[in-house]
């Protein structure tokens, strides 16, 4: 019996943990990029990269470990019950109760791993990666000011550098313009043509009064430079100071002390989760009972699945580990509705906190003792699963004729297709991509299933703390499900040509192949002609739908967050640099009228960064037929050097250098990804012409070409690697998937990272990736013997 339950034990957990690498993988997926930026940047150690993703492990274990436990019991049992072995175990005498006792010995160990990071490890972790990012701030912020862009995280300050470069611990900047923005109406503006920017030390941190309340600040030393003041009641007045060197302390953005005491529940340790409970008034109680008993409850997962899976994966006996697999998918998506439903109805105080945040756990321990109990008399029928795609592939050969009227339309076209059909595709490929297809479309709904759990548990305490009904959670999560699907196939294309392939190499059809005389080369064609057409799609998608699907998430994103409604045209963006060297600010734009309120024009001299004229006016209007700006009730200074050369007032003017056209203010703020790809090389554009910083955004551009293809690519790496691997079986298949997309990513972020901070070429950071690892799948698949 010994020998039995470690065989038991050992496929169940083989299972278990490669689901747990793919899962954690999967969730890791989207922090790469950030975290690969602070290497390159050299702007973090490596210890606080390390402590970085430790920080963010536990709250994916919290999910990934109940999802670990259910794959490795589905697909262990499923694997076994394929092979009749579980047949032999029951013949001999072995009933449902020993493969409960001996799984449970994994379930319970699960359990006991996951209660002890979800009640201590993930709070402390949650806590310990706040402090890190407010200790990163400050040492990160002198290297997010980039050249020629307009930095307004600074309390108070506007920052503009016209050129930096960065070393460890210290920025050099060119060509500084620093505006003091407490009196908005009259910006205290400092120039300098030289300046380094330095983390402020921790004793003089306390002393500075733009760091109060020990904020974080830099300390940014200035040479050769000028103090330009003035007030909107007596413009008559201008003072203008010079330094040969003067140091400023800038406060960074933190967080408020206040809001950190008030709003974080999952930073909270357990026991400062019950005190609060028992003390706060009954509506704050309720948030802290939810919370704490989810610590709970989600640990329990871990047995009350198993009960469940435990069932099912005995009855899996002609279904195998795609049955398994399934049934994998259907049983999260059920079970995590259920949760949620259970988790809305106690945020609305409809039933009590315990009631709703267990329910998913009563409803599937009542569901696993069924199951037990009928199973122990007659093992369930799951061979339906597998005739699901056949009988849909029937209604649609029902539905198709109809649609053409009395079918003849549809006969002809098929004969006309079989007629075209020369020598692809064949049997064979129908064969191969029936399979492939099949895992494609399993892995991406996994995947997808995974992403809605995780994301749902992401911002579970902003939907509570900001009362966000089910619609738009529910709209939210359906809106995210188009970027996973973009993102995801590629990874999902890799895993399917690795399983496809392993399974027909260990299953000895690859070597009937070869003995027929058809060539490894001529078997992949199917496989790779459908993995272009899916990077072609990508391609398509990704210009069609998917920006307008991310806009839509980013809209629900903020309301979830509980920011303010934000739009797309931003009229009230306050600094611009113009088409020549000017730099306009401004309090108030009406982009309907063309209208400004209180704007204050910059001029420059391009070669010494000096102020050489100042316009200030009351309002502005565009004026078509003069093709200019009016402004009505200003001034304007004329500066030689540091010194004032002229002062004039006027109650209407018009300058011929400040010849922006209206749409030059109306610049359209999207992320990358909520836009095509002419719509980003437009944007590029208009942005270039207005002095910010484009870079990020020509590799993005870069992107959009680069990713779809990299499907293609991974399609024919996966190629060598599954036929090398077949005869181990798809386990082994998938852990060298994750291997693969491990080295892939790390590499795409890596080589995207050195792009963002221009030390690679756009187009380089953006297709060196696919070029490597299409020249090394290339290469690998010409070796392989065919």
């Amino acid at each position: 019996m010994r020998i039995l339950t470690r065989y038991i034990l050992r496929e169940v957990v083989s299972h278990a943990l490669i689901g747990l690498a793919l899962f954690t993988f999967v969730v890791f997926m989207r922090d790469v990029g950030r975290i690969l930026e602070l290497v390159v940047r050299n702007s973090a150690s490596a210890r606080s990269v390390a402590e970085i993703f430790l920080f963010t492990l536990p709250a994916a274990f919290n999910v990934t470990i109940p999802l670990a436990v259910l794959v490795g019991i589905l697909l262990g049992l499923s694997r076994l019950a394929a092979d009749s072995e579980i047949t032999a175990m029951r013949a001999s005498g072995i009933g449902t109760g020993a493969f409960v006792r001996i799984v449970s010995l994994f379930a319970i160990t699960a359990w006991l791993l996951a209660s002890v990071n979800n009640l201590y490890v993930a709070p402390r972790a949650a806590a310990a990666f706040t402090q890190l990012q407010e200790s990163l701030k400050s040492s990160q912020a002198t290297f997010e000011v980039q050249p020629r862009v307009f930095y307004e995280d600074l309390h108070n300050y506007v920052l503009y550098v016209q050129d930096a470069t960065v070393s460890r611990g210290a920025a050099e900047w060119k060509g500084i313009f620093l505006a003091d923005v407490s009196d908005a109406a009259a910006p205290k503006i400092t120039l300098a043509r030289h300046g380094i920017a330095l983390e402020q030390p921790e004793q003089q941190r306390a002393r500075a009064p733009a760091a109060a309340n020990g904020s974080p600040a830099l300390r940014l030393h200035l040479e050769d430079g000028s103090t330009h003041e003035t007030q909107l009641k007596a413009p008559h007045e201008y003072a203008i100071s010079t330094f040969s060197a003067t140091d400023i302390p800038l406060p960074l953005p933190g967080s408020n002390r206040q809001e950190r005491d008030t709003v974080p529940t999952a930073e909270l340790p357990t026991s400062e989760l019950m005190r609060r409970a028992r003390s706060s008034s009954p509506a704050e109680a309720r948030w802290y009972e939810i919370e704490f008993h989810r610590r709970l409850a989600l640990p329990t997962a871990c047995l009350v699945l198993a009960l469940v899976a435990i069932p099912l994966g005995l009855s899996a006996r002609k279904g195998g580990k795609s049955t398994g697999f399934v049934l994998t998918i259907a049983l999260v998506f059920i079970y995590y509705f259920a949760t949620l439903a259970g988790l809305a109805l106690a945020r609305q105080g409809k039933v009590p906190p315990a009631p709703g945040v267990w329910m998913a756990n009563a409803v599937f321990v009542v569901a696993g003792a069924w199951l037990l109990w009928h199973t122990d008399r007659r093992p369930l029928e799951l061979a339906w699963l597998r005739a699901v795609p056949a009988w849909l592939r029937e209604q649609v050969a029902r539905v198709a004729p109809a649609t053409t009227g009395r079918g003849g339309a549809w006969e002809r076209a098929m004969r006309r297709a079989r007629f075209l059909r020369t020598k692809f595709p064949q049997i064979l490929d129908d064969y191969v991509l029936r399979e492939f297809a099949g895992y494609v479309g399993m892995v991406l709904s996994a995947f997808l299933v995974l992403t809605l759990v995780f994301t749902f548990f992401e911002i579970f305490k902003d939907v509570l703390k900001n009362d966000v009904g089910l619609a738009t959670l529910g709209e939210y999560l359906l809106t995210v499900l188009p970027s996973m699907l973009y993102l995801m196939t590629p990874m999902a294309v890799l895993i399917a040509v690795l399983v496809t392939f392993g399974l027909m190499a260990r299953a000895n059809e690859i070597t009937a192949m070869k003995a027929t005389g058809i060539s490894i080369y001529r078997v992949i064609v199917p496989v790779l002609v459908v993995a272009a057409v899916l990077a072609t799609g990508l391609f398509f998608f990704d210009q069609l739908y998917l920006p307008r699907f991310n806009k839509r998430q980013e809209t629900l994103f903020n309301r979830i967050k509980g920011k303010p409604a934000q739009t797309y045209l931003r009229p009230d963006r306050k600094w611009i640099f113009g088409e020549h060297s000017t730099i306009y600010y401004y309090q108030f734009y009406d982009p309907d009228r063309n209208r400004f309120g209180n704007i204050t024009a910059f001029e420059f001299d391009p070669r010494t960064f000096a102020i050489t004229r100042r316009v200030f006016a009351a309002r502005a209007h565009w004026e078509p037929e003069l093709n200019k700006w009016v402004f009505e009730q200003g001034w304007q200074r004329s500066f030689r050097g540091e010194a004032i050369e002229e002062y004039k007032t006027f109650d209407v003017a018009t300058f011929a250098e400040l010849n922006e056209p209206p749409t030059y203010f109306k610049k359209e703020v999207k992320q990358s990804s909520e836009m095509s790809y002419t719509e980003l090389e437009q944007y590029i554009h208009d942005l270039q012409q207005s002095g910010f910083d484009v870079v990020r955004l020509r590799v993005q551009l870069h992107k959009k070409l680069a990713f779809p293809l990299i499907t293609l690519v991974m399609a024919l790496l996966a190629v060598p690697f599954s036929l090398s691997a077949g005869r181990r079986g798809a386990l082994t298949g998938v852990a060298t998937a994750i291997g693969i997309a491990v080295v892939y990513w790390v590499t795409s972020g890596l080589f995207e990272a050195m792009g963002n901070v221009n030390q690679l070429p756009p187009a380089l950071a953006a297709w060196s990736p696919d070029i490597l690892f299409a020249l090394g799948g290339g290469y690998l698949t010409l070796k392989v013997p065919t």
